[in-house]
Protein backbone atom coordinates (compact mmCIF):
# COMPACT_ATOMS: atom_id res chain seq x y z
CA UNK A 1 0.00 0.00 0.00
CA UNK A 2 2.16 3.38 -1.25
CA UNK A 3 1.54 6.33 0.64
CA UNK A 4 -1.79 7.62 -1.26
CA UNK A 5 -3.69 4.62 0.15
CA UNK A 6 -2.28 4.79 3.33
CA UNK A 7 -3.36 8.52 3.49
CA UNK A 8 -7.01 7.87 2.32
CA UNK A 9 -7.30 5.44 5.50
CA UNK A 10 -6.55 8.04 7.74
CA UNK A 11 -9.65 9.87 8.50
CA UNK A 12 -11.57 10.49 11.09
CA UNK A 13 -14.18 7.49 11.59
CA UNK A 14 -17.67 7.89 12.48
CA UNK A 15 -19.22 7.01 15.80
CA UNK A 16 -20.84 3.66 15.77
CA UNK A 17 -22.22 4.64 19.40
CA UNK A 18 -24.54 7.58 17.85
CA UNK A 19 -27.82 6.80 17.97
CA UNK A 20 -29.24 9.49 15.97
CA UNK A 21 -27.34 11.86 13.47
CA UNK A 22 -27.77 15.97 13.95
CA UNK A 23 -29.39 17.07 10.86
CA UNK A 24 -31.19 20.76 11.35
CA UNK A 25 -29.25 21.87 8.13
CA UNK A 26 -30.43 19.32 6.10
CA UNK A 27 -33.99 20.38 7.01
CA UNK A 28 -33.24 24.09 5.82
CA UNK A 29 -31.58 22.75 2.24
CA UNK A 30 -34.66 20.27 1.97
CA UNK A 31 -36.76 22.71 2.19
CA UNK A 32 -35.19 25.67 0.27
CA UNK A 33 -34.69 22.99 -2.73
CA UNK A 34 -38.00 21.68 -2.79
CA UNK A 35 -39.65 25.72 -3.83
CA UNK A 36 -37.77 24.86 -7.11
CA UNK A 37 -37.47 20.78 -8.22
CA UNK A 38 -38.32 17.71 -6.81
CA UNK A 39 -36.41 16.23 -3.93
CA UNK A 40 -38.32 13.03 -2.56
CA UNK A 41 -34.75 11.01 -3.90
CA UNK A 42 -32.24 13.19 -1.81
CA UNK A 43 -30.92 11.58 0.91
CA UNK A 44 -28.99 13.95 2.26
CA UNK A 45 -26.77 16.76 1.32
CA UNK A 46 -22.83 16.17 0.66
CA UNK A 47 -20.05 18.62 2.14
CA UNK A 48 -18.01 17.61 -1.07
CA UNK A 49 -14.81 19.41 0.19
CA UNK A 50 -14.52 17.87 3.48
CA UNK A 51 -15.33 14.27 1.86
CA UNK A 52 -12.40 11.73 1.63
CA UNK A 53 -11.83 8.41 0.69
CA UNK A 54 -14.16 6.41 1.68
CA UNK A 55 -16.17 8.84 4.66
CA UNK A 56 -18.58 11.05 3.51
CA UNK A 57 -19.40 14.35 5.22
CA UNK A 58 -23.00 15.63 5.19
CA UNK A 59 -24.25 19.16 5.54
CA UNK A 60 -24.22 18.90 9.37
CA UNK A 61 -20.53 17.56 9.43
CA UNK A 62 -21.53 13.90 9.91
CA UNK A 63 -19.12 11.46 8.88
CA UNK A 64 -19.77 8.42 7.12
CA UNK A 65 -18.28 5.10 5.87
CA UNK A 66 -19.91 5.31 2.34
CA UNK A 67 -20.20 1.96 1.26
CA UNK A 68 -23.04 3.02 -1.15
CA UNK A 69 -20.69 6.10 -2.93
CA UNK A 70 -23.06 7.61 -5.34
CA UNK A 71 -25.05 4.61 -6.26
CA UNK A 72 -21.56 2.25 -7.37
CA UNK A 73 -20.05 5.52 -9.33
CA UNK A 74 -17.50 6.79 -7.48
CA UNK A 75 -14.11 4.72 -8.42
CA UNK A 76 -11.12 5.43 -6.12
CA UNK A 77 -12.80 7.60 -3.18
CA UNK A 78 -13.64 11.13 -2.40
CA UNK A 79 -10.87 13.43 -3.28
CA UNK A 80 -8.60 11.33 -4.33
CA UNK A 81 -5.48 13.01 -5.43
CA UNK A 82 -4.44 11.65 -8.22
CA UNK A 83 -8.10 12.53 -9.34
CA UNK A 84 -7.29 16.09 -8.01
CA UNK A 85 -4.70 16.22 -10.89
CA UNK A 86 -6.69 15.76 -13.68
CA UNK A 87 -7.85 19.31 -13.12
CA UNK A 88 -4.41 20.63 -12.69
CA UNK A 89 -3.49 20.31 -16.22
CA UNK A 90 -3.80 22.96 -19.02
CA UNK A 91 -4.79 20.71 -21.76
CA UNK A 92 -8.01 19.12 -19.70
CA UNK A 93 -8.76 22.62 -18.05
CA UNK A 94 -9.07 24.43 -22.06
CA UNK A 95 -11.18 20.87 -22.78
CA UNK A 96 -13.94 22.12 -20.12
CA UNK A 97 -13.77 25.46 -21.29
CA UNK A 98 -14.05 24.58 -24.90
CA UNK A 99 -16.45 21.60 -24.35
CA UNK A 100 -15.55 19.96 -27.84
CA UNK A 101 -18.62 18.50 -29.33
CA UNK A 102 -16.73 15.51 -29.75
CA UNK A 103 -18.12 13.78 -32.95
CA UNK A 104 -18.09 15.84 -34.99
CA UNK A 105 -14.82 18.57 -33.82
CA UNK A 106 -12.42 16.64 -32.19
CA UNK A 107 -9.31 17.34 -30.03
CA UNK A 108 -6.10 16.68 -32.46
CA UNK A 109 -5.37 13.77 -30.26
CA UNK A 110 -8.72 12.45 -29.11
CA UNK A 111 -8.08 9.06 -31.04
CA UNK A 112 -4.69 8.26 -28.64
CA UNK A 113 -6.54 9.44 -25.78
CA UNK A 114 -9.47 6.87 -26.27
CA UNK A 115 -6.34 4.64 -27.00
CA UNK A 116 -4.61 5.17 -23.83
CA UNK A 117 -8.05 5.17 -21.52
CA UNK A 118 -11.10 3.23 -23.01
CA UNK A 119 -9.65 0.96 -25.52
CA UNK A 120 -7.24 -0.61 -22.98
CA UNK A 121 -10.15 -1.77 -20.62
CA UNK A 122 -12.04 -2.88 -23.47
CA UNK A 123 -13.52 -6.70 -23.27
CA UNK A 124 -11.69 -8.64 -25.59
CA UNK A 125 -12.74 -8.77 -29.13
CA UNK A 126 -14.61 -5.82 -28.63
CA UNK A 127 -12.38 -3.26 -30.72
CA UNK A 128 -14.99 -0.71 -31.46
CA UNK A 129 -16.21 1.97 -29.13
CA UNK A 130 -19.04 4.70 -28.68
CA UNK A 131 -19.20 7.34 -26.37
CA UNK A 132 -22.13 8.78 -24.32
CA UNK A 133 -22.86 10.27 -21.34
CA UNK A 134 -24.74 8.04 -18.75
CA UNK A 135 -25.77 4.45 -18.60
CA UNK A 136 -29.72 5.66 -20.07
CA UNK A 137 -28.03 6.79 -23.47
CA UNK A 138 -25.52 3.99 -23.50
CA UNK A 139 -28.08 1.07 -23.70
CA UNK A 140 -30.47 3.40 -25.85
CA UNK A 141 -27.94 3.98 -28.59
CA UNK A 142 -26.86 0.42 -28.20
CA UNK A 143 -30.58 -0.94 -29.28
CA UNK A 144 -30.18 1.02 -31.94
CA UNK A 145 -26.76 0.44 -32.90
CA UNK A 146 -28.26 -3.84 -33.07
CA UNK A 147 -31.50 -2.66 -34.93
CA UNK A 148 -29.52 -1.00 -37.67
CA UNK A 149 -27.07 -4.12 -38.01
CA UNK A 150 -30.04 -6.24 -38.37
CA UNK A 151 -31.93 -4.60 -40.89
CA UNK A 152 -28.58 -4.77 -42.78
CA UNK A 153 -27.58 -7.93 -43.01
CA UNK A 154 -31.53 -8.70 -43.82
CA UNK A 155 -31.39 -6.59 -46.58
CA UNK A 156 -27.59 -7.33 -47.62
CA UNK A 157 -27.23 -4.00 -49.52
CA UNK A 158 -27.00 0.13 -49.45
CA UNK A 159 -30.02 1.39 -49.70
CA UNK A 160 -30.94 4.36 -52.24
CA UNK A 161 -32.19 7.45 -50.74
CA UNK A 162 -34.99 7.20 -53.01
CA UNK A 163 -35.85 3.67 -51.06
CA UNK A 164 -39.64 2.86 -49.64
CA UNK A 165 -37.60 2.68 -45.97
CA UNK A 166 -36.53 6.19 -46.45
CA UNK A 167 -39.80 7.49 -47.72
CA UNK A 168 -42.11 5.77 -44.91
CA UNK A 169 -39.19 5.93 -42.24
CA UNK A 170 -40.05 9.68 -41.70
CA UNK A 171 -43.39 9.14 -41.27
CA UNK A 172 -42.99 6.43 -38.43
CA UNK A 173 -44.21 3.91 -41.06
CA UNK A 174 -42.56 0.10 -41.81
CA UNK A 175 -40.47 -0.89 -43.82
CA UNK A 176 -38.37 2.67 -43.14
CA UNK A 177 -39.47 1.75 -39.51
CA UNK A 178 -39.30 -1.68 -38.79
CA UNK A 179 -41.23 -3.57 -36.22
CA UNK A 180 -38.23 -5.18 -34.28
CA UNK A 181 -37.89 -5.54 -30.34
CA UNK A 182 -35.39 -6.03 -27.74
CA UNK A 183 -35.46 -8.86 -25.06
CA UNK A 184 -35.17 -8.49 -21.47
CA UNK A 185 -36.00 -9.96 -18.08
CA UNK A 186 -37.75 -9.10 -15.69
CA UNK A 187 -36.12 -7.26 -12.81
CA UNK A 188 -34.11 -5.50 -15.15
CA UNK A 189 -33.15 -1.67 -14.95
CA UNK A 190 -31.33 -0.60 -18.16
CA UNK A 191 -32.41 3.30 -18.12
CA UNK A 192 -35.16 6.03 -17.62
CA UNK A 193 -34.97 6.82 -21.79
CA UNK A 194 -37.65 5.80 -23.82
CA UNK A 195 -36.62 2.34 -25.72
CA UNK A 196 -34.86 1.53 -22.14
CA UNK A 197 -37.74 1.91 -20.08
CA UNK A 198 -39.66 -0.64 -22.17
CA UNK A 199 -36.81 -3.13 -20.84
CA UNK A 200 -36.21 -1.77 -17.31
CA UNK A 201 -38.88 -4.19 -14.91
CA UNK A 202 -37.39 -3.38 -11.25
CA UNK A 203 -40.39 -1.35 -10.26
CA UNK A 204 -43.23 0.10 -11.62
CA UNK A 205 -42.78 3.72 -10.46
CA UNK A 206 -39.95 3.90 -13.37
CA UNK A 207 -42.35 2.84 -16.19
CA UNK A 208 -45.94 4.91 -14.73
CA UNK A 209 -47.76 6.64 -17.23
CA UNK A 210 -45.17 6.46 -19.92
CA UNK A 211 -45.82 4.75 -23.31
CA UNK A 212 -43.97 1.02 -24.03
CA UNK A 213 -42.91 -0.76 -26.80
CA UNK A 214 -44.25 -4.47 -26.71
CA UNK A 215 -41.48 -6.01 -26.29
CA UNK A 216 -41.24 -9.45 -25.14
CA UNK A 217 -39.69 -10.02 -20.95
CA UNK A 218 -38.16 -13.16 -19.97
CA UNK A 219 -38.26 -14.74 -16.31
CA UNK A 220 -34.75 -14.11 -14.70
CA UNK A 221 -33.25 -16.72 -11.95
CA UNK A 222 -34.81 -16.48 -8.59
CA UNK A 223 -31.80 -18.69 -6.83
CA UNK A 224 -31.96 -19.79 -3.45
CA UNK A 225 -29.22 -19.51 -0.71
CA UNK A 226 -26.83 -21.06 0.28
CA UNK A 227 -26.16 -21.85 -2.92
CA UNK A 228 -23.84 -25.02 -1.81
CA UNK A 229 -27.94 -26.19 -0.59
CA UNK A 230 -29.87 -25.71 -3.48
CA UNK A 231 -27.74 -26.53 -6.16
CA UNK A 232 -30.29 -28.64 -7.84
CA UNK A 233 -32.99 -26.42 -7.27
CA UNK A 234 -31.06 -23.79 -8.89
CA UNK A 235 -29.94 -25.83 -11.67
CA UNK A 236 -33.78 -26.26 -12.67
CA UNK A 237 -34.93 -22.61 -12.43
CA UNK A 238 -31.93 -21.35 -14.51
CA UNK A 239 -32.57 -24.17 -17.10
CA UNK A 240 -36.79 -23.40 -16.50
CA UNK A 241 -35.88 -19.58 -17.85
CA UNK A 242 -33.44 -20.42 -20.78
CA UNK A 243 -36.56 -22.54 -22.14
CA UNK A 244 -38.55 -19.60 -21.86
CA UNK A 245 -36.36 -16.97 -23.41
CA UNK A 246 -35.90 -18.91 -26.48
CA UNK A 247 -39.50 -19.58 -26.89
CA UNK A 248 -40.58 -15.75 -26.51
CA UNK A 249 -37.93 -15.01 -28.56
CA UNK A 250 -39.47 -17.55 -31.19
CA UNK A 251 -42.91 -16.21 -30.26
CA UNK A 252 -42.47 -12.54 -31.18
CA UNK A 253 -40.62 -13.19 -34.27
CA UNK A 254 -44.12 -15.69 -35.38
CA UNK A 255 -45.79 -12.45 -34.54
CA UNK A 256 -43.84 -10.41 -37.05
CA UNK A 257 -41.87 -8.31 -34.26
CA UNK A 258 -38.68 -9.97 -34.65
CA UNK A 259 -36.09 -9.78 -31.49
CA UNK A 260 -32.88 -7.72 -32.50
CA UNK A 261 -31.27 -7.80 -29.41
CA UNK A 262 -31.40 -9.04 -26.15
CA UNK A 263 -29.91 -7.57 -23.15
CA UNK A 264 -28.96 -8.73 -19.58
CA UNK A 265 -27.01 -7.56 -16.65
CA UNK A 266 -24.22 -10.09 -15.04
CA UNK A 267 -26.23 -9.14 -11.65
CA UNK A 268 -29.64 -7.16 -11.24
CA UNK A 269 -28.20 -4.21 -9.47
CA UNK A 270 -31.29 -2.26 -9.28
CA UNK A 271 -34.06 -5.61 -8.93
CA UNK A 272 -32.47 -6.78 -5.69
CA UNK A 273 -28.80 -7.75 -6.63
CA UNK A 274 -30.19 -11.00 -8.26
CA UNK A 275 -27.15 -13.16 -9.26
CA UNK A 276 -27.04 -16.40 -11.79
CA UNK A 277 -24.76 -18.89 -12.61
CA UNK A 278 -22.01 -18.40 -15.71
CA UNK A 279 -24.05 -21.48 -17.14
CA UNK A 280 -27.28 -19.28 -17.58
CA UNK A 281 -25.23 -16.64 -19.33
CA UNK A 282 -23.11 -18.70 -21.41
CA UNK A 283 -26.71 -20.33 -22.51
CA UNK A 284 -28.34 -16.65 -22.92
CA UNK A 285 -25.23 -16.03 -25.00
CA UNK A 286 -25.61 -19.58 -27.42
CA UNK A 287 -29.12 -19.08 -27.89
CA UNK A 288 -28.59 -15.26 -29.24
CA UNK A 289 -25.73 -16.73 -31.62
CA UNK A 290 -28.52 -19.41 -32.74
CA UNK A 291 -31.27 -17.28 -33.38
CA UNK A 292 -29.59 -14.55 -34.74
CA UNK A 293 -30.01 -11.93 -31.85
CA UNK A 294 -27.27 -9.25 -30.97
CA UNK A 295 -25.97 -9.99 -27.32
CA UNK A 296 -25.85 -7.03 -25.26
CA UNK A 297 -24.48 -7.10 -21.50
CA UNK A 298 -25.12 -3.94 -19.53
CA UNK A 299 -22.41 -3.19 -16.96
CA UNK A 300 -23.33 0.06 -15.75
CA UNK A 301 -23.13 -1.36 -12.27
CA UNK A 302 -21.42 -3.93 -12.25
CA UNK A 303 -18.08 -2.77 -14.41
CA UNK A 304 -15.58 -0.79 -12.88
CA UNK A 305 -13.78 -3.66 -10.79
CA UNK A 306 -16.29 -3.96 -7.85
CA UNK A 307 -16.55 -7.67 -8.57
CA UNK A 308 -12.99 -8.35 -8.20
CA UNK A 309 -12.43 -8.03 -11.97
CA UNK A 310 -12.69 -5.13 -14.28
CA UNK A 311 -16.14 -6.57 -15.80
CA UNK A 312 -18.41 -8.64 -14.25
CA UNK A 313 -19.08 -10.75 -17.47
CA UNK A 314 -15.29 -11.72 -17.23
CA UNK A 315 -16.08 -13.99 -14.37
CA UNK A 316 -18.17 -16.47 -17.03
CA UNK A 317 -14.80 -17.37 -18.38
CA UNK A 318 -16.60 -17.67 -21.54
CA UNK A 319 -15.01 -18.27 -25.14
CA UNK A 320 -15.66 -15.07 -26.68
CA UNK A 321 -17.12 -11.54 -24.87
CA UNK A 322 -20.31 -10.59 -25.82
CA UNK A 323 -21.53 -8.31 -28.53
CA UNK A 324 -22.17 -5.52 -27.01
CA UNK A 325 -21.02 -4.66 -23.17
CA UNK A 326 -22.17 -0.72 -22.12
CA UNK A 327 -20.68 0.77 -19.21
CA UNK A 328 -21.09 3.99 -16.99
CA UNK A 329 -20.97 4.85 -13.22
CA UNK A 330 -18.00 4.10 -12.04
CA UNK A 331 -15.79 4.70 -14.63
CA UNK A 332 -17.03 8.27 -15.29
CA UNK A 333 -17.12 7.80 -18.60
CA UNK A 334 -20.41 6.28 -20.67
CA UNK A 335 -20.66 4.17 -23.79
CA UNK A 336 -20.27 1.00 -25.09
CA UNK A 337 -17.90 -1.38 -27.05
CA UNK A 338 -18.95 -3.27 -29.63
CA UNK A 339 -17.81 -6.28 -32.17
CA UNK A 340 -16.93 -4.63 -35.40
CA UNK A 341 -19.52 -6.21 -37.87
CA UNK A 342 -22.23 -3.77 -35.73
CA UNK A 343 -20.97 -0.53 -36.59
CA UNK A 344 -23.33 1.28 -38.65
CA UNK A 345 -21.62 2.49 -42.09
CA UNK A 346 -23.38 5.67 -42.63
CA UNK A 347 -22.64 8.98 -40.30
CA UNK A 348 -24.85 10.29 -37.56
CA UNK A 349 -27.18 7.05 -37.45
CA UNK A 350 -25.62 7.00 -33.93
CA UNK A 351 -24.77 10.74 -32.59
CA UNK A 352 -25.28 13.80 -30.28
CA UNK A 353 -23.46 16.59 -29.86
CA UNK A 354 -21.30 15.89 -26.93
CA UNK A 355 -20.76 12.31 -27.67
CA UNK A 356 -19.54 12.10 -24.36
CA UNK A 357 -16.73 13.91 -22.66
CA UNK A 358 -12.92 14.34 -22.47
CA UNK A 359 -12.11 15.69 -19.87
CA UNK A 360 -14.10 12.24 -18.58
CA UNK A 361 -11.73 10.38 -20.70
CA UNK A 362 -8.44 12.04 -19.09
CA UNK A 363 -10.27 11.22 -15.59
CA UNK A 364 -10.58 7.30 -16.54
CA UNK A 365 -7.05 7.00 -17.68
CA UNK A 366 -5.89 8.28 -14.43
CA UNK A 367 -8.22 6.40 -12.60
CA UNK A 368 -6.58 3.29 -14.41
CA UNK A 369 -3.31 3.67 -13.98
CA UNK A 370 -3.94 3.93 -9.97
CA UNK A 371 -6.23 0.82 -10.10
CA UNK A 372 -3.40 -1.13 -11.86
CA UNK A 373 -0.48 0.58 -9.71
CA UNK A 374 -2.30 0.10 -6.35
CA UNK A 375 -3.60 -3.70 -7.05
CA UNK A 376 -6.73 -2.76 -6.34
CA UNK A 377 -8.84 -5.29 -8.20
CA UNK A 378 -7.22 -7.69 -6.08
CA UNK A 379 -7.96 -5.54 -2.85
CA UNK A 380 -11.85 -6.01 -4.26
CA UNK A 381 -11.34 -9.40 -4.09
CA UNK A 382 -9.37 -9.26 -0.81
CA UNK A 383 -11.77 -6.79 1.50
CA UNK A 384 -15.36 -8.26 -0.71
CA UNK A 385 -14.28 -11.72 0.86
CA UNK A 386 -13.81 -10.03 4.70
CA UNK A 387 -17.43 -8.55 3.68
CA UNK A 388 -19.34 -11.58 2.57
CA UNK A 389 -18.15 -13.80 5.02
CA UNK A 390 -19.00 -11.68 7.59
CA UNK A 391 -22.36 -11.19 6.12
CA UNK A 392 -22.80 -15.18 6.13
CA UNK A 393 -21.62 -15.43 9.56
CA UNK A 394 -24.53 -12.00 10.73
CA UNK A 395 -27.45 -13.74 8.60
CA UNK A 396 -26.29 -17.07 10.70
CA UNK A 397 -26.92 -15.38 13.72
CA UNK A 398 -29.67 -13.25 12.63
CA UNK A 399 -31.66 -15.38 10.74
CA UNK A 400 -35.38 -14.00 11.87
CA UNK A 401 -33.85 -10.27 10.48
CA UNK A 402 -31.32 -11.28 7.56
CA UNK A 403 -30.84 -13.90 4.74
CA UNK A 404 -29.14 -14.65 1.36
CA UNK A 405 -25.95 -13.06 1.65
CA UNK A 406 -24.07 -13.01 -1.69
CA UNK A 407 -21.61 -11.53 -3.71
CA UNK A 408 -18.44 -10.94 -6.24
CA UNK A 409 -15.73 -9.03 -4.74
CA UNK A 410 -17.40 -5.79 -2.53
CA UNK A 411 -20.28 -6.35 -4.98
CA UNK A 412 -22.29 -7.34 -2.14
CA UNK A 413 -25.84 -7.93 -0.48
CA UNK A 414 -27.92 -9.38 1.73
CA UNK A 415 -31.81 -9.67 2.06
CA UNK A 416 -34.15 -8.67 4.97
CA UNK A 417 -37.47 -10.01 5.68
CA UNK A 418 -39.88 -7.71 5.20
CA UNK A 419 -39.17 -4.13 3.10
CA UNK A 420 -39.81 -2.24 6.16
CA UNK A 421 -37.36 -3.98 8.16
CA UNK A 422 -34.91 -3.18 4.98
CA UNK A 423 -35.62 0.19 5.37
CA UNK A 424 -35.36 0.87 8.78
CA UNK A 425 -32.11 -1.24 9.08
CA UNK A 426 -30.77 1.39 6.77
CA UNK A 427 -31.53 3.88 8.44
CA UNK A 428 -30.52 2.71 11.30
CA UNK A 429 -27.50 2.20 9.82
CA UNK A 430 -26.69 5.65 8.57
CA UNK A 431 -27.92 7.10 12.18
CA UNK A 432 -24.89 4.96 13.27
CA UNK A 433 -22.23 6.41 10.62
CA UNK A 434 -22.72 4.23 7.66
CA UNK A 435 -24.18 4.50 4.32
CA UNK A 436 -25.58 1.94 2.47
CA UNK A 437 -28.20 1.66 -0.31
CA UNK A 438 -30.80 -0.58 -1.04
CA UNK A 439 -32.08 -2.79 -4.10
CA UNK A 440 -35.42 -4.32 -5.15
CA UNK A 441 -37.85 -4.92 -2.43
CA UNK A 442 -35.92 -5.97 0.85
CA UNK A 443 -32.30 -5.91 -0.10
CA UNK A 444 -29.74 -4.10 1.31
CA UNK A 445 -26.51 -3.75 -1.06
CA UNK A 446 -22.62 -2.67 -1.00
CA UNK A 447 -21.01 -0.62 -3.44
CA UNK A 448 -17.83 1.00 -2.15
CA UNK A 449 -14.80 2.35 -3.91
CA UNK A 450 -12.00 0.01 -5.38
CA UNK A 451 -9.85 1.88 -2.10
CA UNK A 452 -12.56 -0.04 0.59
CA UNK A 453 -9.97 -2.23 2.76
CA UNK A 454 -10.90 -5.17 5.19
CA UNK A 455 -10.63 -2.70 7.82
CA UNK A 456 -13.31 -0.97 6.47
CA UNK A 457 -15.21 -4.07 6.17
CA UNK A 458 -14.54 -4.77 9.87
CA UNK A 459 -16.19 -1.62 10.59
CA UNK A 460 -18.97 -1.77 8.71
CA UNK A 461 -19.92 -5.53 9.89
CA UNK A 462 -19.22 -4.62 13.69
CA UNK A 463 -22.07 -1.45 13.41
CA UNK A 464 -24.27 -3.78 11.31
CA UNK A 465 -24.53 -6.36 14.00
CA UNK A 466 -25.06 -3.64 16.51
CA UNK A 467 -27.78 -2.59 14.28
CA UNK A 468 -29.27 -5.89 14.17
CA UNK A 469 -29.15 -7.03 17.75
Amino acid sequence: MDHTLRQLSKRPYPDPNQSNLSCPRLQALLADMDQIMQTGAVQFFVDYERSHGNYVVDADGNVLLDVFCQTSSIFLGYNHPVMKDVFLDDKNLLSMISRPALASFPPVDYAQQIRDSLISIAPKGLTQFTQMMCGSCSNENAYKAAFIAYMARQRGKPLSTESEEYKTAIVNQPPGCPDLSVLSFMGAFHGRTFGCLSTTHSKAIHKLDIPAFDWPIAPFPVLKYPLDQFKRENEAEEKRCLEQTADLIDKWNKKGSRVAALIVEPIQAEGGDRHASPNFFLGLQKLCKEKDVVFIVDEVQTGGGNTGTLWAHELWNGAESPDIVTFSKKFQVAGYFFKPHLKPKEPYRIYNTWMGDFVKVAMLKKAMEEVRKEGLLALAKESGAVLLNGLRTLETRYPSVIHSARGQGTFCAINCHTPAVRDQTVQKLRNKGINVGGSGDSAIRFRPTLTFQPKHAHMFLNTFESVLK
